[in-house]
């Protein structure tokens, strides 16, 4: 049977407008997917509505469409995307008014279900991660146009792929496979050397978007469009595999995919095979998102220029304590960060940055009095006294939390263009999540001479966040290299290395057929990145310092 080829449009809410005509018309596509959906953009959609009741989907979505609607009928490509976040039933709505003003026939569908808000007081947005099977019932029954609100990422790619080939909810190998192939293709041009460590390799000036040529048994090639920028080699898919992953167990409501059995090869020029992929069947409780306002944070920047940077920072703390005495936040938080250097040439190098965080419930706790209090320091303190913006009244912050709920819990179902609802059944089959053992270590390397420069020489890093957790995958780029890393780099050699994770749980997952390590720091990030807890509150350039740290190094590896 020919492969069915899935696209990518959209990484994210906010992703290149122009992406949609440019699959369409770069090459053959059977499939187009739009993934506008993070942790984050639940809760601004939640908080949009708030404001405006019908605000609940990716705006620009629509917009995007009203270009390439009759673009997409024409060469009979459907489209799969959850823009519909909060209010999946409106976007589907909105599309088909564009359609009748435009005089293009589409049939339209959407799935729901999963918004348990009402189940959930007290939070802005509840939504349990619905899989596949509802775009699937969609486009089985024809729909051109697909909307769903809160569904797992791969669940963009799962849906189509068992619609074309007629999987049911046990075959889970082949299930697994296209999870993998979503997960790859999900955050875009992360898949075409965007945000790739070894970036300088390509060029990713303007990376094309990636497509899955899947196949029936659910393997797969990843590539791009001929002609467009950025690259795909097994380095790229790599990186994109480890992001915001965990252990060798992928776990989603359609299936658990077994990341330790996933083999990549090359197969020509921007292609790498995806195989070997082995499913089990899916955990017995479905992931909830639980998003709620957790206070209101204020923050103010000042710039330490010159001399004594460590005085003048005291300084400032001291002044600044009776303010905080007076009516104390729940959380303070002082940062030095050392952007200076002696002698500069310019006065921005030669400065520092002393950042005051404070969070509350109490808006007026963060606002007005500690703001001005920052502001009459303005004349009162240390020579060079200037700040990076003016501090506010305070605003609202986020929290995420995820909790898990039977499948009962939600109504899944696959509303068709024809307005008939198809309930989607939970799995028949269900596994207790568990850890999986540690695979054996390879050989380590021989003893030789070493040298101390940057792991960033030898090995490939790409980070991101889950809720209040980190992840970093890291990954070898040669079998020696491998053999060295999973011997060098452990739990806690990162602890180490990362000084802020050296009280934090650290585990290290063991990957060989990646030649990969895969490290999940809890806790890292506090509530998620709403609350905004670090300087990288996604942790997308964790890994990127990781690789920065110097180490003893082989020199056979250099």
């Amino acid at each position: 049977m020919k492969p069915l080829r899935i696209g990518n449009f959209s990484g994210f809410y906010g992703d290149r407008s122009a992406a949609l005509r440019e699959m369409l018309t770069g090459g053959e596509v059977d499939v187009l997917t739009g993934d506008y959906l993070a942790e984050l953009t639940m809760l601004i959609l939640a908080r949009d509505r708030l404001k405006d009741p019908s605000a609940g989907y990716a705006r620009t979505f629509p917009r995007q469409l009203e270009d390439c609607l009759g673009l997409a009928r024409e060469r009979g490509v459907r489209i799969v995307t959850n823009a519909g976040g909060l209010d999946p039933a409106g976007l589907a709505g909105e599309i088909r008014r564009l359609a009748d003003r435009l005089g293009i026939p589409v049939r339209v569908a959407h799935v729901e279900g999963d918004d348990l808000t009402a189940a959930h007081p007290g939070t802005l947005a509840a939504h349990a991660y619905l899989g596949g099977f509802g775009i699937t019932e969609c486009l089985r029954a024809g729909a051109d146009v697909v909307v769903t609100g809160r569904v797992t990422d791969a669940a963009l790619v799962t849906g189509p792929a068992a619609a074309h080939f007629g999987w049911r909810p046990d075959d889970h190998d082949a299930l697994a496979g296209a999870v993998v192939a979503g997960h790859v293709l999900e955050c875009g041009t992360q898949a075409t050397g965007g945000n790739y460590a070894f970036f300088t390799e390509g060029d990713v000036r303007r990376p094309g978007f990636p497509l899955a040529e899947i196949h029936a048994d659910g393997s797969s090639v990843i590539t791009k469009h001929p002609g467009t920028g950025g690259f795909v080699d097994v380095g790229t898919v790599t990186a994109q595999l480890l992001y915001e992953t965990g252990g060798a167990r992928y776990a989603g409501p359609d299936v658990t995919a077994r990341l330790d059995t996933v083999r990549l090869g090359p197969e020509g020029p921007d292609r790498v095979r995806i195989e070997g992929v082995r499913g089990e069947a899916p955990p017995p409780t479905l992931k909830v998102g639980l998003n709620r306002l957790g206070g209101f944070r204020n923050e103010v920047v000042f710039v330490l220029t010159g001399l004594g940077i460590e005085a003048k920072a005291a300084l400032v703390r001291e002044q600044l304590a009776d303010a905080l005495a007076k009516s104390p936040p729940r959380e303070v938080r002082w940062e030095l960060v050392r952007t200076d250097r002696a002698d500069a040439d310019t006065e921005e190098t030669a400065s520092a940055l002393l950042r005051l965080v404070v969070r509350d419930p109490d808006q007026r706790v963060v606002g007005r009095a500690l703001s001005g209090a920052a502001v009459e320091l303005a004349l009162a303190s240390y020579p060079g006294f200037h700040v990076l913006a003016p501090p506010g009244k305070g605003a609202p912050y986020g929290v995420f939390e995820e909790v898990y709920v039977p499948y009962v819990g939600a109504a899944h179902v696959a509303v068709l263009h024809d307005g008939r609802r198809i309930p989607v059944p939970p799995p028949q089959e269900t596994r207790p999540l568990a850890a999986v053992p540690d695979p054996p270590l390879p050989e380590p390397l021989p003893p030789g001479p070493t040298r101390r420069v940057p792991l960033g020489l030898v090995v490939g890093a790409r980070s991101g966040d889950k809720g209040g957790n980190a992840n970093v995958g890291v990954w070898a780029r040669s079998e020696d290299a491998w053999r060295w890393l999973a011997h060098t780099l452990t739990a806690d050699a990162f602890r180490r290395l990362i000084p802020e994770s050296r009280d934090l749980p650290v585990t290290r997952h063991l990957l060989p057929n990646l030649r990969a390590v895969n490290f999940v720091v809890e806790g890292i990030l506090g509530a998620g990145v709403a609350a905004q807890a670090r300087f990288d509150p996604q942790a997308k350039a964790l890994g990127e310092w990781l690789r920065s740290r110097h180490l003893d190094i082989p020199e056979a590896l250099l």
